[in-house]
């Protein structure tokens, strides 16, 4: 345990190991939300629901500083890159007409929670794919690092793509900080999921970290689009805090493929 605790906080929060220190990180702004909810989807309702353990809000009642409705249209020509090094528009991943897809983005290809939401996603791929669903899994780092994940995990490398300047993460307006990656109590959730971690993370290395130093302070988060419509949004509160895949699944399931 000790062992796992000492990886953790050097992959994960900060690779000291590697030369990393907080007085190396460019911190950055990052664009807060005034909701408690976490969670936003988008259905054809008007109640709002504020339960902890839902943390939905539909669009009508975000604010500008949320994810909004129509944010396929901010993406503009941002461009990412494949786990090949080959460029690609963010909003050409997936057909922006029905096609249905979730969007993963990973804090950084060397954080070890999101080696294990990696491995989750991966074992779930099979039923997105049943369902008709474009899986879409974009981390932070440059493409070296992508395949790095990709080759170790391992996890399907055409599924997998790189935002080394974090541009689809600035946008979306997901948390950036040291009190998001270090002190936010959403992160105690990850000491549930230790065995879990382990497995995910047998050929892990540290050497999926960015080069960026400061990409370390980068939160994650999950969204689900039908073409250019948002159906569903979760901003990580802090390190680990992923989506409820069986909230994820539950909107795949719900839209009708065309």
């Amino acid at each position: 345990m000790a062992s796992m605790l000492s990886t953790m906080q050097q992959s994960l929060l900060c690779p000291s190991n590697i030369g990393c220190s907080l007085e190396s990180f460019k911190l950055r702004s990052f664009r807060p939300t005034s909701l408690s909810s976490k969670s936003l989807f988008v259905p054809n309702v008007t109640s709002v629901t504020t339960s902890y353990s839902f943390r939905r809000l539909v669009a009508t009642q975000a604010t500008a500083t949320d994810i909004t409705a129509d944010i396929a249209d901010a993406f503009g020509d941002v461009k990412i890159f494949t786990a090949a090094g080959t460029p690609v528009v963010f909003k050409d991943l997936w057909d922006q007409n029905e096609g249905i897809a979730v969007v993963a983005l990973l804090r950084h290809f060397g954080c070890i929670c999101c080696w294990e939401l990696a491995s989750v996603l991966k074992e779930a791929k099979p039923k997105f794919d049943a369902a008709g669903v474009k899986l879409i899994a974009v981390g932070v780092g440059t493409p070296d690092k992508a395949r790095v994940l990709a080759e170790r995990l391992p996890f399907p490398i055409d599924t997998l793509y790189a935002d080394p300047e974090r541009k689809a993460y600035d946008i979306l307006g997901l948390y950036f900080g040291l009190g998001r990656t270090f002190f936010n109590p959403a992160s105690t959730k990850v000491f549930s999921r230790i065995d879990s971690i382990k497995k995910a993370t047998e050929n892990y290395t540290i050497a999926a970290t960015p080069d960026d130093r400061s990409s370390v302070l980068q939160q994650g988060g999950m969204l689900v689009f039908k073409g250019k419509k948002l159906l569903y949004a979760w901003k990580d509160e802090g390190t680990g805090d992923h989506a409820p895949l069986d909230d994820v699944f539950n909107v795949c399931c719900k839209v009708p493929v065309a």
